[in-house]
Order: C-alpha cells, then structure tokens, then sequence
C-alpha cells in the first residue's frame, strides 16, 4: 500500500511501514512541510496514496470533495509517540486493508477504529 505521512506524524511511522514493504512518504521528506491541507490531499490522490494525519480538516476534505478513492486515516490518540501510532496503525490494516485499498476514512482511536467507506453518505 502507499502512504503519504502528514507533518504531525512521525517519520518512525514512515519508517516502520517500509520495513512492513509499504511506499511510504513524509511531507518533510519532500520539502513540503508548509503545504495547505487541500494540496496534501491533491497529492495523495495523484499519487494514489492513503493519507496519514492528525488533522481532523482531512475528513470534511474528503466529505467536501466527494472523493471516492483516496483514503485518509486520521489518528486521533491521546499518545501519539510512534510506537503507539504503528501499534494502532499495524491493527487497522490487518483488519481494515481492503477498505483503505477500495477507498474509506479511518478514525483511529485509542482503544477502536472506525471505517467510513467513500464517497461519504453511501
């Protein structure tokens, strides 16, 4: 799977995905640490990578667009440390792969995830 890593994620989630064998990007490894949220999401779609971020704007971005096939997985955890992040994160692909692959906004939460599947309101 690819993956385009938003500026609060950490590059040791980036890292552990190319060790798991995903394409995986961090907006700071490109020089695009200032990029608006609307061109990330550009990006990811030309690139067709899922998006990995913090933000909550990504989800109203998605809704906004009536995107149907790129995927954002929003993390919303009280720790954010990159062992906490990749412990979640390697728990929604096991389980929720196909839906990202298909097109699909995941909350991950501290103790669940939920799976919204695009475009929103299907």
């Amino acid at each position: 799977m690819r993956f385009l890593a938003d500026m609060g994620v950490s590059m040791r989630v980036v890292e552990w995905l190319r060790e798991e064998g995903h394409d995986a990007v961090h907006l700071r490894e490109e020089g695009l640490h200032r990029l608006p949220n609307g061109r990330i999401f550009e990006k990811a779609r030309e690139e067709e990578r899922v998006v990995l971020t913090f933000d909550l704007d990504f989800g109203e971005i998605v809704a906004l667009l009536g995107a149907t096939a790129t995927s954002v997985i929003v993390f919303r955890l009280r720790d954010a440390r990159a062992s906490t992040v990749t412990s979640r994160l390697a728990q929604v692909l096991a389980t929720s792969g196909r839906d990202l692959e298909e097109g699909a906004v995941v909350v991950v939460e501290d103790a669940r995830h939920r799976v919204r599947l695009l475009p929103i309101g299907r």
